[in-house]
């Protein structure tokens, strides 16, 4: 047999083409052990995988690998040898086929010999699977040596993440829930299409184009979804470069309608909330050039638009700046009373304002008030941003905030502690930063649900050590940035990025939470969920739309139990008001709350609370046995709509000068207790 075979190859020179390596058709087959690249000299490998930059090459080298039959392994493809010192070297391994490959992890400069210019990208690959290795010339064209390696699994402290195969066509943006079923789908847009993968219950996805109209604004800077109208099927925001379209979906999800206002938006971060709480969802959308842009839904999923601050709008407006510089939000509720806070991560060269960070506090009344420059603050900061990712690092039951940098120029990313009052600490000092990568997308997530959120940045995987101080750098398997969510219904989050990349999980617990609102908008955004287990005590989330700078990840809440194997209470502030209490349930599943199954303010009680004078024309006085001070209190109509909301300072008295004349209740909330009074307004 080897004598035919050579005698082949000499007859039919065409052999020798076919493991040419100068592009994917021709890629040299290679196994374990040490290859040589001689020289770089064929076809750019497109897409880019790596992070560290997206630039093209000019020319590539390429390789087949194919895992071996009848098992998994863990595969690491390196550069990052003696032989190579002073080198530098850029790799990208694909999936899929020559005519559609799928990115499933790069490298650029992850190696530690010499000038740490090499290369290092580690992937989980399935038995039987081939898989592309391309080195490009980005960096060099000279000849060096790869090691190809094999192993069961990764190391202990790593993630990992398998490609999988799958059809769509325009921009891949958002994993979110698009008909109603509450399993995460896959959407991708273009000017005249939204294609959707839709999750099926028992695995895999059903493709489904929906044609629209052309799109007077495509979604080139950001995608949001959330239900405007209430009818249970996500609509979607197109933040454009001129421009803001929205997409209203039909009452079962199978069309959609475009909506696009004339106004000049050179839209950035955009996001869904309801920013006057009156229960309907709002839209929000950064403004590069201008200050930022909002429209408030009359509840039937009219929407209006409003720029800056306007008496009929937002009074105080939220990012004023006159040339904008605003680039990424995210609403949280950072100081705990219940309500959602806007932070925006600002963009600009030169000396202005509008390269200075913001935090607007949610006053509880319509109005909020930029407190970034206030004493113990920190956070109006010249840090060149475009996204920024918060989350309960540490715990202890607030919001922290990792601010990451696109440019050393003003400023490294920091990293902000909240001290549970209103102030932060920079304690990026205190924590090892200096692997994290520049970038612009940021977003938390806890990918291997052990209880403690880490950080997406960039291409890479900020592992949180469950102390909120360390974090080791995962960016071997991690795929680039993207939407994160479930789409394979197995509790472990997934990434939505130049193909799919499912997480390969471990044996850690884990509960998902769907909020349903009625009082408040329909998917509950801006409720803080809350959980407490045996083992990690009580962790936080936000019930948000739009985190990072481009992408929608899911709006299902996510928890990760470690090994905790049971969950003591689920508590969900809705932004109505209203609470939600679920004692012990179960785990390892989906949680669907509802928020009309709540008790109201009606249902509860508290006697140990008097309220003077009552009726009340400007202020009325609390007294009570039990301390006040820094305790939430919430003013309601009898009919449930929250008017006002704030905590108590150092007096017992609250401004209610205000409200229209009638009937209201107030509640305190302190710690686990919550009282309740009724008092007139004249």
């Amino acid at each position: 047999m080897k004598k035919l075979l050579y005698t082949f190859l000499l007859c039919i020179p065409m052999v020798l083409v076919a493991q040419s390596g100068q592009n994917c058709e021709e890629a040299i087959p290679v196994s374990t052990g040490i290859h040589t690249v001689d020289v770089i000299d064929g076809e750019a490998p497109i897409p880019v995988c790596s992070t560290e930059t997206t630039n093209p090459a000019n020319n590539g080298e390429w390789y087949l690998y194919t895992a071996p039959a009848g098992e998994d392994v863990y595969v690491t493809v390196t550069s990052d040898l003696e032989v190579n010192s002073g080198g530098d070297t850029r790799v990208q391994i694909y999936g899929g086929s020559c005519s559609d490959l799928n990115c499933i992890v790069g490298d650029d400069d992850g190696g530690d010999v010499g000038n740490g210019f090499l290369s290092i990208a580690s992937f989980q690959a399935v038995a039987g699977e081939s898989y592309y290795i391309a080195w490009d010339n980005r960096w060099s064209s000279n000849g060096f040596d790869f090691e190809i390696s094999e192993a069961d699994a990764p190391p202990p402290s790593q993630l990992t993440f398998t490609a999988q195969g799958v059809s769509t066509s325009g921009s891949r943006l958002a994993v979110v829930d698009m008909n109603g079923d509450y399993l995460d789908d896959l959407v991708s847009i273009s000017a005249t299409n939204i294609n959707i993968n839709y999750q099926l219950e028992g695995g895999g996805f059903n493709t489904v184009n929906i044609n629209t109209t052309a799109a007077d604004n495509t979604p080139s800077w950001s995608l949001a979804a959330g239900d405007i109208d209430g009818n249970g099927y996500n609509d979607l925001l197109y933040g454009g470069g001129s421009g803001v379209t929205f997409m209203i979906a039909n009452d079962n999800g199978t069309a959609f309608t475009e909506i696009s206002g004339p106004e000049y938006v050179f839209s950035q971060r955009s996001n869904f909330v309801d920013l006057n709480n009156d229960g309907n969802l709002d839209a929000f959308v950064c403004h590069d050039v201008q200050p930022n842009v909002y429209y408030i839904n009359d509840g039937d999923g009219n929407l209006t638009f409003y720029q800056g601050a306007d008496p009929d709008g937002i009074p105080s407006g939220l990012g004023l700046v006159s040339n904008g510089g605003n680039y990424g939000t995210v609403w949280i509720d950072y100081d705990n009373d219940r309500d959602m806070d806007l932070f925006i991560a600002k963009c600009r060269g030169g000396d202005t304002q509008a390269k200075i960070n913001e935090l607007h506090r949610n006053n509880g009344d319509g109005t909020y008030t930029n407190v970034a420059g206030d004493t113990g603050v920190n956070l109006a900061d010249p840090v060149q941003t475009w996204s920024s990712a918060w989350g309960d690092y540490d715990n202890d039951g607030d919001m922290d905030g990792y601010i990451g940098a696109s440019s050393t120029s003003d400023g490294p990313t920091k990293y902000m502690r909240n001290n549970g009052d209103g102030t932060f600490t920079d304690i990026s000092g205190s924590v090892d930063l200096s692997g994290t990568p520049l970038g612009i997308e940021n977003a938390p997530a806890d990918f291997n649900n052990d209880g403690h959120i880490d950080i997406f940045s960039n291409g890479q995987i900020l592992l949180n050590g469950g102390d909120g101080l360390s974090f080791n750098v995962i960016s071997q398997t991690v795929p680039q940035s993207g939407a994160i969510g479930d789409v394979n219904n197995d509790g472990f989050l997934d990434i939505f990025s130049n193909g799919l990349f499912l997480n390969n999980g471990n044996d850690n617990n884990w509960i998902k939470i769907v909020t349903i609102g009625d009082q408040s908008n329909r998917n509950g955004i801006g409720a803080r969920v809350e959980i407490t287990s045996p083992g990690l005590g009580t962790q936080i989330r936000d019930v948000r739309s739009g985190e990072g700078f481009r992408y929608m990840s899911t709006l299902n809440t996510h928890f990760g139990l470690g090994q905790d194997e049971s969950i003591e209470t689920v508590t969900v502030y809705w932004p109505s008001g209203v609470i939600t209490v679920i004692e012990e349930p179960n785990i390892n599943e989906t949680l669907i709350i509802n928020e009309n199954e709540a008790l109201s303010v009606d249902d509860i009680t508290g006697n140990n609370l008097r309220i003077y004078p009552n009726p009340a024309s400007d202020v009325i006085n609390l007294e009570t046995t039990f301390q006040l001070k820094n305790a939430i209190y919430s003013v309601f109509t009898v009919d449930g709509k929250r008017v006002l909301n704030a905590r108590l300072s150092e007096t017992n008295t609250i401004d209610v000068s205000n409200l229209a004349t009638g009937n209201y209740f107030i509640r305190i909330l302190q710690e686990n207790s919550t009282y309740v009074q009724q008092f007139l307004k004249k």
